[in-house]
């Protein structure tokens, strides 16, 4: 029978596998499984990923307005730098000065 392995360590290798150049049979022997196994694990994880959970989608809408908000932040930010620099520039513009 094969070797059981944990749920974490099958989500780490296909995240490892997915985000680098590498071939499937050279990360599968960097962490020491058979390059099948590997590739059967690619295969559920698409056909998982393929029909999203509403949980899993919750997730991902919040990890999106998570971000969204930081870079409304950031925007804001820019914009209040801009304003002042130009109420600035305008004073320094003035006849009499």
């Amino acid at each position: 029978m094969p070797k059981a392995f944990p749920k974490e360590f099958r989500e780490d290798v296909i995240r490892v596998y997915r985000d680098s150049d590498s071939s499937v049979a050279q990360v599968a022997k960097d962490f020491g499984i058979s390059p099948s196994c590997l590739k059967r694990w690619l295969a559920v994880d698409d056909r998982n990923s393929a029909s999203p959970s509403p949980a899993g989608q919750a997730a991902n809408e919040s990890d999106a307005l998570r971000e969204a908000n930081k870079r409304i932040k950031l925007l804001e930010q820019e914009n209040e730098v801009l304003r002042r620099a130009a109420a600035y520039l305008s004073q320094a513009n003035l006849p009499g000065k």
